[in-house]
């Protein structure tokens, strides 16, 4: 992370990524408060200006990298957007298959379908704090490094912010990008990036994906939404009805 760039060299980049034409108002065009008739300070009339939309590249602002820099980025963004849902469904396991005190269970009911509502909501963060918990109150869960399997989650989630929310400056002659982002403590990235590293971030989430998955399906217990090996954890009440069934 570096201090974050000077205004003028943000000026400059903006400058040259747009193109723009001279733009006169129309007689008596409001501009705020003001018409446009004669300035208060001479009685030049002011220059106005727009962006010359139609000069502008096909794809801007995407035009100047490949599109398989795209597709990467794309690919690694959805996979980011698949480890979210994954944690949501592996919250719901953690808490429906875990074991309850007899004077727990009323309380636990009323808690647990927030919790399942936050888990669609929530951001990838705040998912995997809740996560985290939800993987330690269970004691049948089976795993040894959970506190770097969330230290990897943690670290995972701040790279899906820059894929996701990152405005991508022109590569160089390599094909290689810096994102500018800012994160909350107003640090800037200084990574440049090219599709071969967001290649390796994407197949990096993928193995978190898998490691997820397999706190649950290691007690025994079917992933939802799938069709592999366990016990099922929830069956719905109301079978739907066949046309054999008239």
């Amino acid at each position: 992370m570096q201090a974050l760039p000077n205004t003028a060299s943000v000026q400059t980049e903006l400058k040259l990524l747009t193109k723009i034409q001279k733009y006169r108002p129309p007689h008596n065009f409001i501009v705020g408060h003001s018409t446009y008739e004669k300035s208060h300070m001479n009685d030049e009339k002011p220059m106005r200006y727009r962006v010359d939309q139609d000069g502008l590249p096909s794809k801007f602002p995407t035009h100047g990298h490949e599109a398989a820099f795209w597709e990467s980025l794309g690919r690694a963004v959805a996979t980011f957007g698949f480890l979210e849902e994954i944690l949501g469904k592996a919250i719901f396991a953690l808490t429906a298959t875990r074991a309850y005190e007899e004077d727990e269970i009323e309380q636990a009911y009323v808690e647990w379908l927030p919790k399942l509502e936050r888990a669609l909501i929530d951001p990838l963060g705040n998912l995997i704090d809740v996560y985290g918990k939800a993987v330690k109150d269970n004691p049948d869960v089976v795993i040894e490094n959970l506190d770097e399997l969330l230290g990897d989650l943690r670290q995972a989630s701040k790279m899906r912010n820059i894929l996701c929310h990152g405005s991508w400056r022109l590569p160089n002659a390599s094909g290689v990008s810096m994102p500018l982002f800012v994160n909350r403590q107003k640090h800037v990235v200084d990574t440049a990036m090219d599709r071969q590293f967001i290649d390796q971030v994407q197949q990096h989430a993928v193995n978190l994906i898998c490691a997820v998955i397999n706190t649950v399906t290691q007690m025994g217990w079917q992933f939802p939404g799938t069709v592999g090996s366990g016990k099922k954890i929830w069956e719905p009440t109301a079978q739907h009805s066949t046309a054999a069934d008239g």
